[in-house]
């Protein structure tokens, strides 16, 4: 009887700490900051829409833009592509 007790609560102390230890490893992230906007952009709700540009993206753009890319970032989230032919 002593055995299955002190294993039940060997059991239950290995899962308080490796519970601690991987909300330690990875914090949880605030529901409400959306990934892809920079402080400056609203960020309250999912429903929000950033600025067009490459300033209003939270992480700095990994190569420059081009027209091309300034023109879809644009366009977004309209349901049409741009069109600057």
């Amino acid at each position: 009887m002593f055995g299955k007790v002190s294993a039940i609560a060997l059991g239950v102390i290995g899962l308080i700490v490796s519970a601690d230890l991987l909300r330690r490893m990875f914090p949880a992230r605030s529901p409400k900051r959306n990934a892809a906007f920079a402080e400056n952009q609203p960020h309250d709700s999912h429903t929000d829409i950033r600025d067009a540009g490459p300033d209003a993206m939270r992480d700095p753009a990994a190569r420059e833009w081009t027209e091309t890319d300034e023109d879809g970032d644009e366009s977004f989230p309209a349901s049409d592509p741009p069109g600057g032919y």
